[in-house]
């Protein structure tokens, strides 16, 4: 099956060497197995953002891949960008676009571009919560019908963090994308504790939902993930 991972042209160029200022964090979790069963699991993610003064970029890409006695069981890869225009300390303007390939859930692709508003409701060291609301344009390839369908979308989505000590934080991201032809909501909640300046180890739940798989396919899936996590 051919396969495609688009990554906006903005976000290739702003990782060029020529930007000193971009932060983030690269993870990575692997699980081999062997025995009466042979079990293999492998996910990354790398996470990176830069800020130039009412402006803030966020890069994102993730991969998984798993399986069992050599028989691929999941197969993910994501890419996502944002851009923010602060407009005042509080309030901000977005743009994003969103690329997904998952070849167990019922779509080969599924890529959107959406734009809106957002709101940090709390902004203090401890304790960030932001939210936004915004509407866009989505693109989706049925896998079993090779169907492809476009549809105007509504996108919300939900930011928190709480610093509960020096090495001990709680995150918790919400994204949604509803549409005529599927709604997708996804949530991550995961604790990251750190064991040095720059490593730490990451446990998550990242739960996902399509509302209108395919016929035969389940709407939820359940990722549970213990990584370890690279500061830079």
């Amino acid at each position: 099956m051919h396969r495609r991972i688009w990554i906006p042209a903005a976000a290739l160029c702003a990782i060029s060497p020529a930007h000193a200022e971009w932060q983030g964090k690269a993870e990575a979790g692997v699980v081999f197995a062997r025995g009466n069963t042979d079990t293999d699991s492998v996910n990354l993610k790398l996470s990176m953002s830069r800020e130039a003064e009412r402006w803030k970029h966020a890069l994102d890409l993730a991969a998984l891949r798993a399986a069992t006695s050599d028989v691929v069981t999941a197969r993910r890869y994501q890419a996502g960008w944002q851009s923010n225009y602060n407009w005042s300390p509080r309030a901000f303007w977005f743009g994003g676009l969103r690329y997904e390939n998952d070849e167990f859930s019922g779509f080969d692709y599924q890529a959107s571009i959406t734009t809106g508003l957002g709101y940090k409701f709390i902004d203090s060291e401890r304790v960030k919560l932001s939210g936004q609301i915004g509407a866009g344009y989505r693109r989706l390839k049925n896998t079993l019908t090779q169907q492809v369908e476009n549809d105007p979308i509504y996108s919300l989505g939900a930011d928190y963090e709480h610093q509960l000590n020096m090495s001990t934080k709680l995150v918790d991201k919400l994204r949604v994308e509803g549409g005529d032809n599927n709604t997708l909501i996804g949530n991550f909640a995961g604790v990251e504790v750190k064991m040095t300046a720059s490593l730490a180890l990451a446990v998550g739940l990242d739960v996902r939902s399509n509302t209108k798989p395919p016929e035969g396919l389940k709407n939820t899936d359940t990722l549970t993930t213990a990584n370890v996590v690279y500061s830079f």
